[in-house]
């Protein structure tokens, strides 16, 4: 096993750069491990010394991701021009967090934060297949079968196409399985479909359920549970979560 961690991704966690910043910085002979001037794929080890511009940086804190039972009327920004109140509010103030994906301002229920971008990406980036789950109440009760099936099929919104993995009925409205996150997809959804959303709370996210977590309470999730989020649905490790493996190369389509 490679030992270590990708130099770009070390600057990034460090905040030196971005992740392309980073490997800008390497490209351009400005960055050292070890005493050595660093290439694009060196890996930074524990101990190692990294340096920018002849400057040492400091060695970033690991990860930290928490979860928040996220309360309605609360935007998923670090700031809002308009003075609302924000998750920010809610969770430890820790360098470089920030949320995976958006919960809107009505709906309640599961958001993860994070320092992990790598994360970030393989929850929400739709090719890694991972799934969040929202519980609906709607104006008019329980959604019919109907309804149901035509979510189910796919409905067309102004910004194209949607599709819901379930739809099944709940008490006075539904669940809804979905694989992406568009804004207010839940709700232009049903109302869609004839069913307007009054109340919407999302349960789970990937691997991971609100479970019993109180309103506008957080808990940092520990290694394990993290470690389950990387996984896709069908249980293999995503790509871009493996230590030392380069993303597949499309192969060429044959003429």
């Amino acid at each position: 096993m490679e030992r270590g961690e990708r130099v770009q991704k070390w600057l990034a966690r460090a905040g030196v750069a971005s992740r392309r910043a980073a490997e800008a910085l390497v490209r351009a002979h400005r960055v050292s491990i070890a005493g050595r001037r660093a290439q694009i794929g060196d890996r930074v080890g524990p101990g190692d010394e990294v340096r920018v511009d002849g400057h040492v940086i400091e060695a970033p804190s690991p990860a930290r991701t928490f979860a928040l039972h996220k309360p309605a009327g609360v935007v998923t920004s670090a700031a809002d021009e308009r003075g609302r109140a924000t998750v920010f509010e809610f969770v430890p103030r820790v360098p470089g967090l920030h949320p995976v994906g958006r919960l809107d301002r009505d709906s309640e229920g599961l958001l993860l934060l994070t320092t992990d971008g790598e994360l970030t990406l393989l929850l929400t980036h739709p090719r890694y297949g991972h799934t969040k789950t929202y519980r609906v109440w709607c104006r008019g009760g329980t959604v019919a079968a109907g309804a149901l099936a035509r979510l189910r099929q796919g409905v067309l919104l102004d910004d194209g196409p949607a599709r819901a993995m379930q739809a099944r009925p709940a008490p006075g409205g539904a669940v809804l399985v979905l694989r992406e996150g568009r804004k207010r997809q839940v709700r232009r959804m049903f109302a869609a479909v004839g069913a307007p959303v009054e109340r919407l709370l999302r349960t789970q996210v990937g691997a991971l359920a609100l479970g019993d977590l109180a309103l506008g309470e957080w808990r940092e999730l520990a290694p394990d549970e993290v470690e389950r989020l990387r996984y896709t649905p069908s249980g293999r490790l995503a790509a871009s979560a493996r230590p030392g493996r380069a993303r597949p190369r499309r192969k060429a389509s044959p003429r």
